[in-house]
């Protein structure tokens, strides 16, 4: 990407800055003396952080590094559950509230400390009673509700690696993530509620066992919505009656730092999910170290809410791990943004004095187009920190999250991390850093990252090129699971005479050497020899009045080699037939925010944009349309109708010169 560094520098150039207030800064958790003290040592630093659990035994090495494998706080042993739940309730906090459940018909559920504890516990006796040993597999297949939770942390418990797989996902997906994983048992339930209505989940599991043979022996039901389902003696067995007949003590043993805690699917360029494998120690430190810095969390006054789903190591990080290790009280919402209103969040945010928030630009986007009247009809005021997370974040949409949610006084962490490495690595300090609009600013302490161009080589200020990690991370996945081949190539090939981390995603440093990410390195696309960020392009889109969200691609073009082609929702729900003189001044407006290299060839007027159901826009989908070819699979979309409306819109999405 050497080419890029030009052209990006004149892009994402932000003058806006928010410092932090001063009574944040004065209480803040971390300050920035923390850098300083991380840079002098960095493995001392992540040992002192690794003190903030409880650890049965010590370690005697805090890294062994053997590119690219990784073992941290090597012969230390501990218990994840322990750490989250039992030390809590031993030091007298069994009373606080660990979880506010609300299912989205409005049922909640109030679960404490204590409570959790002993759920957790008859969790894990019950699982053993099923055959359930250390080292055993467990696919984890639910709606967001307390039983997620619990059935994660009983797994974590007795050392049974958990496969949560989302509960979007098909059964086809589900019997892939099965059989590689070979899970020998699966916890799921009858369903879950969505969009003001039951959506079942066992019949998929049913589905996924008949289509060839498991290692699974049994299935555990968690009943929620009363759904009739099928019911196979001897292998299915309901949790509650599961769970009653157990005793409500566990005595939990202590693993080794490295024994596998959890895998997690997520997609790969050669159509093979890839499991990656996750531990215990180096993970559980830098989650919590991470959630207590990043979202200065103060466990006797705050209220957490991260808005993502279990079945996304968002969830895994900063709804059960993160949070419960720091003694958080946690907010958990089973259903949709809009059911049965444009307002339920800001609604469970006033019901729960609601702290801090952690949610994805895709629902910040799709808020700012419903309006900001909605949320001013809510007290938003108990709120004193927004996160952002998933992909990155428009300016505009990060002034709107900032100025309509937080009041224009909260600070905004906006966080890159991934899948693979289980735990923020670019983050802002929310009492040290000077924020932009858009801009993840810098590595956290203890962390290496660098911008590189084609040859491994640092870009200077201002330039663009390739995000890679450069010293190995406490939270970095051990590997894929059952395939070090495919680790070491998939990850560590790019960059090897360096022995860097390749990301997969492309950067910016701008003229002070803040961050900027500029999504996957598919998703830049090269024009004319110029290499343009979608990501920009979105931000020049949103930034205009009447544009609500904006979804780029890149299409190939015989004379430019690839062309820019912009899917546009209008604010307030606007007619989507406004013709042609609108789409010529979004086109213009784009050449005037970026230049005339990024004005887009193409310009489509859309009412919805596809999305899977954990937020993430398909831009594959749309490059089929721009490049009219036929669909790919829509299967995992949450609406796939949102593509014939789509492509009703082609005969009037005339290309303009």
């Amino acid at each position: 990407m050497t080419d890029s560094s030009e052209t990006l520098s004149n892009l994402l150039h932000e003058q806006r800055r928010f410092e932090p207030p001063r009574d944040f800064t004065a209480s803040a958790n971390v300050g920035a003396a923390t850098y300083e003290q991380s840079e002098a040592d960095r493995l001392v630093f992540w040992a002192e952080q690794a003190q903030r659990l409880q650890w049965e035994s010590p370690w005697s090495e805090v890294l062994q590094w053997r590119p690219p494998f990784a073992k941290w706080f090597v012969g230390g042993t501990l218990n994840a559950s322990v750490n989250c739940v039992d030390r809590h309730v031993a030091a007298g906090h069994g009373e606080q509230v660990a979880i506010h459940f609300e299912g989205e018909p409005g049922d909640t559920r109030t679960i404490t400390y204590a409570e959790l504890l002993e759920q957790v516990c008859r969790a894990a006796n019950a699982l053993t009673e099923l055959g359930i040993e250390k080292g055993d597999r467990v696919a984890i297949y639910l709606p967001m509700i307390p039983e997620a939770v619990v059935a994660m942390l009983a797994c974590a418990r007795i050392g049974a690696p958990h496969s949560v797989v989302f509960g979007g996902f098909s059964s086809q997906a589900l019997y892939d993530r099965i059989v590689d994983a070979e899970a020998k048992l699966v916890i799921t339930s009858d369903g879950g509620y969505r969009r003001g209505a039951p959506s079942a989940l066992k019949p998929a599991v049913d589905e996924a066992l008949a289509k060839g043979r498991t290692t699974v022996e049994h299935v555990l039901v968690v009943v929620r919505t009363g759904q009739e389902i099928d019911w196979v003696d001897g292998r299915d067995v309901r949790w509650a009656e599961a769970l009653e007949r157990q005793p409500a003590k566990h005595e939990a043993p202590a693993h080794d730092a490295e024994h596998p805690l959890y895998i997690l699917y997520t997609s790969g360029t050669t159509g093979k999910p890839k499991g990656i494998l996750h531990t215990t120690g180096g993970y559980l430190t830098q989650v919590s170290y991470t959630h207590h810095a990043v979202f200065d969390l103060k466990p006797d006054s705050d209220v957490y809410w991260c808005a993502a789903d279990i079945g996304w190591v968002t969830g895994h990080s900063y709804i059960v791990y993160g949070p419960l290790s720091n003694r958080a009280t946690v907010v958990m919402y089973e259903g949709t943004p809009d059911t049965p209103h444009r307002g339920r969040w800001w609604e469970l945010i006033a019901k729960y004095r609601v702290s801090i928030l952690y949610c994805a630009p895709t629902a910040i986007r799709t808020f700012m187009k419903w309006g900001s009247d909605i949320p001013a009809q809510h007290d938003l005021s108990s709120l004193r920190l927004l996160g952002s997370v998933g992909e990155p974040i428009n300016p505009e949409a990060w002034i709107w999250y900032r100025k309509v949610i937080g009041g224009d006084r909260t600070p905004v962490v906006d966080t890159w991390w991934q899948t693979e490495t289980g735990a923020i690595m670019i983050s802002p300090l929310p009492g040290v850093t000077s924020t932009k609009p858009g801009s993840a600013t810098r590595p956290l302490p203890g962390i290496g990252a660098d911008v590189v161009d084609n040859e491994g080589r640092p870009v200077p200020n201002g330039g663009g090129g390739f995000l890679v990690l450069t010293e190995p991370w406490p939270s970095m996945l051990r590997g894929i699971w059952g395939d070090d081949a495919r680790y070491t190539e998939t990850y560590w090939s790019r960059f090897p005479e360096q022995g860097y981390y390749f990301a997969g995603d492309g950067a910016k440093k701008d003229e002070d050497g803040d961050l900027w990410l500029l999504g996957r390195v598919d998703d830049v696309m090269n024009v004319s020899g110029h290499r343009i960020s979608t990501t920009e392009v979105e931000s020049a889109l949103v930034s205009h009045p009447r544009v609500a969200e904006a979804a780029v691609v890149g299409a190939t073009d015989p004379t430019t080699g690839q062309a820019i082609v912009a899917f546009v929702i209008l604010r307030g729900g606007g007619d989507s037939d406004e013709g042609e003189l609108l789409v010529r001044q979004l086109r213009d407006h784009v050449a005037t925010e970026i230049g005339p290299i990024a004005k887009p060839r193409q310009i489509m007027l859309v009412p919805e944009l596809p999305k899977t159901r954990s937020g993430k826009i398909m831009r594959r989908l749309l490059r089929d349309v721009a490049e009219n070819r036929q669909l790919g699979d829509v299967t995992t979309l949450a609406d796939s109708s949102v593509m014939d409306l789509i492509q009703a819109k082609l005969p009037t999405a005339a290309a303009e010169d």
